[in-house]
């Protein structure tokens, strides 16, 4: 819910009718999948428009280093003092991408050509608002995920990316069947993409919850 509601939360300053235009002309790109990662949040530049994304390159990014960089290889050895430890390292790289990639997305915005207009008063106080939006609203994720995780309800990360996902599965079916009818995609192929879907959701399920009972017998 709480993610749901950031993602309605512009970033002030920002046309969403010009940036609405901007995502219609970038349809099958990497900005149109990352925008179904956030939820939708990138099309309504939105304080979650980042998403959990800083979280799970810093996160991949320090799981790299404990098998190259001895010192945090020693770390990980520590059990749970250790992983605390390394979870507090993520955390800070986390807020380090999320600064640099706030910065690129707010400098980016008012010089993009062709979108004259889509910020509204670009100036000093549209870049210090725009990042201290974005960056808060990445690291709230990454505390949200963390609760979820702790909890026990399941992997918070894992959680909030499936809501961003599920979030845009209604539009894009939609346009997904708009497509079919008008003609512009043949059926057949919409009928083998949905049973590719479906079988592979089954394959991953059956492997999810598969076991193999051991008899263990005690003398």
């Amino acid at each position: 819910m709480c993610f749901r509601i950031g993602s309605f939360i512009p970033i002030p300053g920002i046309d969403a009718a010009v940036l609405a235009k901007l995502l219609e002309q970038q349809r099958g790109t990497i900005i149109e999948m990352f925008n179904m990662f956030s939820g939708g949040a990138l099309s309504r530049a939105s304080i979650f428009a980042l998403g959990i994304m800083p979280y799970i390159s810093a996160s991949i990014i320090v799981q790299l280093l404990t098998v190259v960089y001895q010192p945090l290889a020693e770390l990980k050895k520590e059990g749970e003092s250790g992983r605390r430890k390394i979870s507090q390292y993520t955390r800070y790289g986390t807020l380090v991408l999320a600064i640099f990639q706030s910065i690129g997305i707010a400098t980016g915005l008012p010089n993009m050509p062709g979108m004259q207009g889509l910020v509204i008063n670009p100036g000093f106080a549209f870049y210090f608002t725009a990042v201290v939006s974005l960056v808060s609203g990445t690291m709230f994720l990454m505390w949200l995920g963390e609760q979820i995780t702790e909890r026990g309800i399941g992997n918070g990360i894992s959680i909030i990316i499936f809501a961003g996902i599920v979030a845009g599965l209604p539009p894009a079916i939609a346009h997904t069947i708009e497509q079919a009818r008008q003609g512009d995609l043949h059926f057949l192929l919409l009928l083998l993409v949905a049973v590719l879907v479906f079988a592979v959701t089954f394959f991953v399920v059956f492997v999810e919850r598969g076991q193999r009972r051991i008899v263990v017998k005690l003398r």
